[in-house]
């Protein structure tokens, strides 16, 4: 059951479009999903859900600002009648881009467009700065799943990736509301992203996945129907292989079960890319899976990764963890950012 607090604004820390971060008379930090709710000031009373921090989860310790005491009402008309966060109280009228002009043929239409199949948010960022070192010129779209975060504003990577210019459009998909264009699904969200003049597609959850431990409850196998839904509309799958060397659970260490399972549930064929010289073995049996097709396992050359995201002045960090501390992490989901340029 949720949890709420009502308290003061004392201050108001950062914001961008979509998102306000701020501090609580209470002590405690909040973000405000301005797209929902509308702004919020110092000094404004405002009703918080606590529910996640007191849990513990990983939200960053970050509560909820839910509502602003000190507005009666609030509105701000949407493009279109397409509903997310359906029956729920903060369902809003994002529209879709299905509704709203775009192109959708019934027939296989992305022409061998390159899309990367990541599991982790995190993922994200150096593919994107791999393949926009490769392409200078190209175009890079982001499409975000609802497996994780729903509210794309929440994202302080794609922010940074957007203003940066290295991700040029991004699209939310599902319930994930948010992107600078709204699909309501991914098979959809793959055309309406090719359909921004993509070179490359990049399909990641936002931020805090879930995962139980157990084989299949977890959101990465996700990434099995990312392959085949691009493979099915003409696209050529690239998965991005979460690879550890310093995570404590030993499901992930190496390559994790999460990629394992995905792969393995797949019914199309993926490239699967890894750092050039590295051992080919530690990806066990995905060369043989019978019914389901062999996957293409290909070395690329890599770059530094720690030289990318100090290029860009971007922090990033994968389960608490830095590029100087899990560097193989990320030097894996550079690999699939390699592997889509170099086609």
């Amino acid at each position: 059951m949720p949890s709420f607090i009502t308290t003061a604004v004392t201050a108001v820390l950062a914001e961008r479009a979509g998102l306000q971060r701020v501090e609580l008379a209470t002590g405690r930090r909040a973000y405000v999903l301005t797209e929902l709710i509308g702004s919020v000031a110092t000094g404004d009373w405002v009703i918080v859900n606590t529910t996640a921090v007191d849990l513990g989860l990983g939200t960053g310790g970050w509560d909820v600002v839910h509502w602003n005491l000190e507005r009666e009402a609030w509105s701000q008309p949407g493009p279109g009648p397409i509903m997310k966060l359906r029956y729920t109280s903060l369902q809003t009228d994002t529209g879709a881009a299905e509704e709203l002009g775009a192109s959708l043929s019934t027939e296989p239409a992305l022409g061998g467009l390159p899309v990367v199949a990541c599991s982790l948010h995190s993922q994200l960022g150096v593919a994107a700065l791999a393949y926009r070192q490769a392409r200078p010129s190209a175009r890079v779209a982001y499409v975000m799943t609802d497996s994780a975060a729903l509210p794309l504003a929440f994202s302080d990577l794609v922010a940074g990736l957007v203003e940066r210019g290295v991700v040029d459009a991004t699209v939310t998909t599902g319930q994930a509301f948010g992107g600078q264009l709204e699909a309501v699904n991914l098979a959809s969200g793959l055309r309406v992203a090719h359909g921004a003049d993509a070179d490359v597609v990049i399909v990641a959850p936002g931020p805090g996945v879930t995962g139980t431990g157990t084989a299949l409850g977890h959101g990465a196998l996700e990434v099995a129907s990312v392959v085949d839904a691009a493979a099915l509309d003409g696209g050529t799958p690239i998965v991005a292989v979460r690879y550890s060397g310093a995570d404590e659970r030993q499901r992930h260490r190496g390559v994790s079960h999460h990629t394992r399972t995905a792969l393995r549930r797949a019914h199309h064929r993926a490239i699967v890319a890894v750092p050039q010289g590295h051992d080919l073995g530690d990806l066990g049996d995905l060369g043989d899976l019978g019914d389901l097709g062999d996957h293409a396992v290909i070395e690329v050359e890599v770059p530094d990764p720690a030289a990318l995201l100090t290029a860009a002045g971007l922090g990033l960090t994968t389960m608490g963890r830095g590029v100087d501390q899990d560097p193989e992490f990320f030097r894996f989901a550079a690999a699939a950012g390699i592997a889509a340029a170099r086609l």
